[in-house]
């Protein structure tokens, strides 16, 4: 933080946020183990006790099972009780049809599940980790969240990205510094139905590259093409003769037919540029 304003700005909203859960007494967070929900996670424990907060994380095939993994231990770090659930929205043709809103039925699945699991352990209230930023966002999951219920406690106390980082880090949490890492079926073109083998094809060309030594990328899904995003400084190392053969040989024994990288470079939600 780089002023005295600043700082007491960022420590107004922190003192809010939990003045919001300390009203709610009893929590169950919907976890996923990133930058936000994390954060939340702490400082409910923090504020509540680890009695009164669960985390709920949920398995389906858009996690990847290192993801599933390291969101589990940083909640066993934190302190707080955790619980896998299994939201089947798979099922859900409207889901797999991969509309522009298919984060609305990914989220409607995941938050009816979790509504019941509140109800049944008598939690006051559902929270998720949605931040001030995302609220500007094109974010069809926030529908799901009103439908439910379901609390934004962060933006309700005007934290944005860059807040939650700076308090995640003074918090000593590992994933103050996390990228974003949203579901694998965000790496997929829209229209293109979403199926277990095609988010699989996902994770293990994004485990493959970060092998590599590359830390943020996206594999975009295009059916018989895959377009890789790394940051710009990063593309002179992936097209290197050596390093060039390899991924195209690896993606190719994936089922890929094509593979491009994309030389305009990551960037978070480029596949909402088409819309």
């Amino acid at each position: 933080m780089a002023n005295a304003t600043t700082k007491k700005q960022l420590a107004t909203k922190y003192r809010k946020l939990q003045e919001i859960l300390n009203s709610c007494r009893k929590v169950l967070v919907a976890y996923s183990g990133g930058v936000d929900s994390t954060f939340l996670l702490k400082v409910a424990v923090d504020c509540l006790g680890r009695q009164n907060v669960l985390a709920c994380i949920g398995a389906s095939e858009s996690l990847a099972g290192s993801e599933l993994e390291t969101a589990g231990e940083i909640a066993r770090q934190i302190g707080a009780e955790v619980q896998i659930v299994y939201p089947r929205e798979m099922s859900n043709p409207n889901y797999t049809a991969n509309s522009a809103d298919r984060c609305f039925y990914c989220k409607l699945e995941l938050y009816q599940l979790l509504n019941k699991i509140a109800q049944q352990g008598h939690y006051d209230a559902v929270l998720c980790g949605t931040n001030a930023d995302d609220l500007g966002d094109f974010r069809p999951g926030l529908r799901a969240a009103k439908k439910f219920d379901v609390k934004n406690p962060i933006a309700e106390a005007g934290l944005n990205k860059d807040d939650i980082r700076v308090l995640s880090k003074d918090l000593a949490l590992a994933t103050w510094n996390k990228p974003a890492q949203p579901c694998l079926a965000s790496r997929m073109a829209y229209g293109l139905e979403i199926t277990p083998e095609r988010l699989k094809q996902i994770e293990k060309a994004e485990k493959f590259l970060r092998s590599t030594g590359l830390y943020e990328l996206r594999v975009r899904h295009h059916g018989n093409m895959a377009r890789i995003e790394v940051p710009v400084d990063k593309i002179p190392e992936l097209v290197k003769n050596d390093r060039r053969n390899e991924i195209v040989a690896f993606f190719k024994k994936l089922g890929f037919t094509y593979v491009s990288l994309d030389l305009q470079g990551f960037r978070s939600g480029s596949a909402n540029e088409v819309l």
